[in-house]
């Protein structure tokens, strides 16, 4: 079935300026992730970058790629794809799949899946996924957002916290994981477009503010967010130069292995 990928892209950047049109090796980044995104997905999906500056608009269309201008008082990335929503006049049933702009490494079978997840289960609002922690440090670390799900794969809670807490390992100090592993949530979201339209009028949750975790407020307000496990981690984002570099290297080196 088909969906719309709205690649959200903000100019303003505190830790990268610019972060948007940063050099991939000849490819503006948005550009990079639109282009890897589209050529793996099936034809029948769109793909819109959502920007908040002409000159990313510009930069997509130079590349062939779809664009839209939206506000640049928008509080958060929601706000932004549900503005590109009303913009493209998508119905309320179709399904978004909400790809971030600085991660040029996704991989597009993850972005499939996500879509496939939300299609399947008609109960739920949103569709996200998650792949298993394999270390004590990430199980502990609370920059890694954790995910607990029911029978059905639907999400029962995200914390920052470890979760499910395993009673017995910590009791006598924890230097394993528990069986089965516990999952690390992914932050890639599919949304009904008429959830994305309600979700930034919605007022925020208590646990949303105390966990920072946005996708929170959805839940507390009754919604379903059913959950993808993939087998393996998503390629690193960009949020400094340093991850810019890292990037740049592991697609010199698909290049360079291409060719060979």
């Amino acid at each position: 079935m088909g969906y719309t990928v709205l690649i959200p892209a903000r100019l303003a950047s505190t830790r990268l300026p610019n972060k948007p049109l940063a050099d991939l090796c000849g490819v503006p980044m948005v550009v990079r992730v639109a282009q890897r995104v589209r050529d793996g997905v099936a034809p029948t999906t769109r793909v819109v970058v959502a920007g908040d500056s002409p000159s990313i608009i510009q930069a997509c269309r130079d590349h062939g790629i779809d664009a839209i201008l939206t506000r640049q008082d928008h509080p958060s990335g929601s706000d932004r794809l549900a503005e590109a929503c009303h913009l493209l006049a998508l119905n309320n049933d179709e399904v978004v799949v909400n790809v971030q702009g600085d991660e040029p490494l996704i991989d597009p079978a993850l972005v499939q899946s996500v879509a496939d997840v939300l299609y399947a289960h008609p109960e739920a609002s949103m569709g996200t996924a998650a792949h298993a922690i394999d270390t004590v440090a990430d199980f502990t670390n609370p920059n890694v957002v954790k995910v607990v799900l029911d029978a059905a794969g639907l999400a029962l809670y995200f914390s920052r916290a470890p979760i499910a807490w395993w009673r017995d390992g910590f009791a006598n100090g924890v230097q394993t994981l528990p069986q089965p592993a516990p999952l690390r949530h992914i932050g890639i979201y599919a949304y009904r477009a008429g959830f994305l339209r309600l979700f930034p009028r919605l007022a925020q949750a208590p646990i949303e503010l105390t966990e920072a975790l946005e996708q929170l407020r959805a839940m507390w307000h009754g919604h379903r967010i059913a959950v993808h496990v993939s087998d393996h981690a998503p390629g690193p984002g960009v949020d400094t130069q340093e991850d810019l570099d890292r990037v740049r290297a592991v697609i010199l080196a698909r290049r360079q292995k291409s060719v060979s």
